[in-house]
């Protein structure tokens, strides 16, 4: 069949449209994460003020009707004539892509809205936004539904105060909902306060049967972050260290400190956008740290002759740390910002830390001292930790293929099609073993619960012996410089526990491993959580499987007042036979399986700390706290 094509099947995209029509490009997706990406956008310009010096308060409302409020007390968007457009500034910001203060100029000398897409975005998004400005003594304002200005710029009456405010409803059209999580928004918030000393951040809640209001302010900055951080470990050195200096076009603060746990925690910030990846500000900290602590353990005698040099590794055991750039022209790897790549950021880096962290530890020998008997001690815990790696490698490579003995491998060798159980104890690993598609489905066992890692070293970790299969299992090797995702044997790697008490606390520990050791699996999103049914609901030749109470109850009431069905509790996987969990749980056409991300990094490493460190009373305080909110307890 052949089909025309010419000039008239080239379609135009002009305006917004290109962003009604594809709002994946601009917020990344229409859910939840693509919701809290419009309200961000909007306090992005507000902190851009903040940035530029003229503007310290911030006001976000979740109004009752669901619409989102964002003030701030800066200069005002700009209403005058645009030169070259002939409109009003403030139009031609809400309704044209690319149209903004950061490409140029004196408007702003630092912006973590680099594409100048934001607001203009936001109001696409909307089936209404509304933008008043106080500015030149009045009060100006424009309305816009489906991004489409309903009317000019129109002054409504006098004012003495300076600032804008945005209000806009998500177009539910477009967007899968409007259910805001406060908490997600209040966290990130948080995170922007802490990052701009002396800005105050307040969000308010006015929702039916919702209402709550925080507001944040830090004064310490960064200080405060690390402080935060560090609120559940044992600090090692007393207090923060905090570096800072200017340079040209761009200015460099680090806060650190380093505590008795094992892991580094260090998050790196450019323009207020958390760069995960990392790039040139985290490598010159990174290389001046271990430079520095070197130098000084060499200069004060508390390296031996016979004493190599500290690794990387070593001098960044248990440390916290903060690194926040802010520089004209960032130079990001991608469109997500994940990654800087400005090349003289790390030289102002190291020479920060070179200078500004030398004088410290020569002005504080005490601190300097604690911090190089914490680095010999991970350093004989890390050529302990090579031993025992290379133990598991050598074990491998003497039973032939390299897997545990207990593994029940698939057949097929694309890691893409490829999945793998890890499954609670013998008789569920049993049960998985029959009922699994032997072609892609691999089956490993663990016995029992397994090490913590939260209170442990790597050397101890891989001396018990449930890791060590995982490891082996999975292909990746552990460890800093050794862990390669690239050697992934499965690219869904799924958790499957009982129902239980234990089933749960198995999950969580096997949790603090990935994220502690194979965070990569996580934000890959290799990693799963299988969802095995509480309930199977029978009478007579009907059988259904219930995933939750409210499931079991909808079951029961459909089969009539006068039938009264047998319902069996699951708590374990081996009470299932294989049949049974093949077709719940493994069979990919209808099992359910909760993807495990990260929202929050540092977030998430303090909740790991409260909860599986060695510090009972943050514990036991959190447990007091959430005890009224429980809905399932296994006792």
């Amino acid at each position: 069949m052949t089909t025309t094509y010419d000039a008239r099947d080239i379609q135009v995209l002009e305006g917004l449209d290109p962003v009604r029509k594809r709002p994946g490009m601009y917020i990344g997706s229409t859910n939840i994460n693509g919701l809290h990406h419009l309200v961000t956008e909007v306090v992005d310009n507000s902190v851009d003020e903040a940035l530029a010096g003229v503007a310290d308060t911030i006001t976000v409302t979740i109004n009752a009707d669901n619409s989102v409020s964002v003030s701030d007390n800066g200069r005002g968007i700009p209403v005058d004539k645009h030169p070259q457009k002939g409109v009003s500034a403030l139009d031609l910001i809400m309704t044209t892509l690319h149209a903004g203060g950061k490409f140029g100029g004196e408007g702003y000398k630092v912006s973590s809205g680099l594409h100048g897409v934001g607001v203009s975005v936001v109001n696409a998004l909307s089936a209404w936004c509304r933008v008043e400005v106080c500015r030149d003594g009045k009060m100006w304002r424009q309305l816009y539904n489906y991004g489409v200005p309903v009317g000019d710029v129109t002054a409504v009456g006098d004012s003495a105060a300076h600032g804008t405010t945005t209000t806009f409803k998500a177009d539910m059209a477009i967007m899968e909902t409007e259910d805001y999580s406060f908490d997600t928004l209040a966290q990130r918030f948080r995170e922007m306060a802490y990052l701009n000393r002396g800005l105050t951040i307040s969000i308010h809640d006015e929702r039916p049967e919702q209402e709550r209001e925080r507001t944040f302010y830090f004064d310490g900055g960064i200080i405060s972050f690390v402080r935060h951080l560090n609120s559940n470990r044992t600090p090692v050195t007393p207090r923060p260290v905090y570096l800072a200096g200017d340079f040209p076009d761009a200015s460099v603060e680090i806060a650190m400190q380093y505590c008795d746990d094992y892991t580094e925690s260090v998050i790196t910030f450019a323009n207020n956008i958390n760069t995960i990846d990392g790039g040139t500000h985290l490598t010159g900290f990174r290389s001046a740290l271990t430079n520095t602590i070197n130098r000084y353990g060499r200069k004060m005698n508390l390296l031996g002759e016979k004493d190599a040099n500290l690794s990387g590794d070593d001098a960044r055991e248990g440390l916290t740390a903060i690194i926040s750039v802010k520089l004209r022209d960032p130079q990001f790897e991608s469109q997500t910002k994940g990654k800087l790549n400005n090349a003289e950021i790390r030289t102002y880096t190291e020479q920060l830390v070179n200078e500004q962290l030398m004088q410290y530890l020569e002005e504080n020998p005490s601190d300097g001292r604690r911090i190089i008997e914490k680095g010999l001690i991970a350093a004989r815990a890390r050529e302990a930790a090579r031993k025992a790696r290379d133990l598991v490698t050598r074990k491998g490579a003497l039973e032939g293929v390299g897997l545990p003995g207990k593994l029940a491998d698939c057949s097929e060798r694309d890691p893409a099609k490829s999945e793998i159980f890890i499954v609670e104890g013998d008789s569920a690993g049993g049960s998985a073993k029959q009922g699994r598609d032997r072609g892609f489905q691999a089956i490993l066992p663990l016995r029992g619960k397994i090490l913590n890692v939260e209170k442990a070293r790597l050397d101890r970790i891989l001396g018990y012996d449930g890791i060590k299969s995982l490891v082996m299992a999975l292909g990746t090797s552990i460890g800093e410089g050794h862990f390669d995702i690239a050697k992934l044997r499965y690219h869904r790697v799924i958790i499957m526990t009982d129902a239980d008490v234990d089933g749960a606390h198995i999950r969580t520990l096997l949790l603090t491993f990935f994220f502690r050791y194979m965070r990569p699996l996580i934000d890959n999103g290799n990693l799963y959580i299988a969802q095995p049914p509480l309930y199977q609901v029978s009478h007579g030749k009907t059988v259904r499987y219930a995933y939750s109470d409210d499931e079991r109850d909808q079951f029961t009431a459909a089969l009539g007042p006068n039938r009264t069905p047998h319902i069996q509790r699951y708590k374990g996987l081996g009470e299932m036979n294989p049949e049974q969990l093949w077709t719940t749980t493994m069979k990919p056409e209808d099992r359910a399986l909760l993807r495990v991300g990260v929202e929050d990094g540092a977030e998430a490493g303090i909740i790991f700390d409260m909860l599986m460190g060695a510090d009972v009373p943050p514990r036991r305080k959190f447990i007091e706290t959430h005890a009224k909110r429980v809905r399932n307890l296994d006792i």
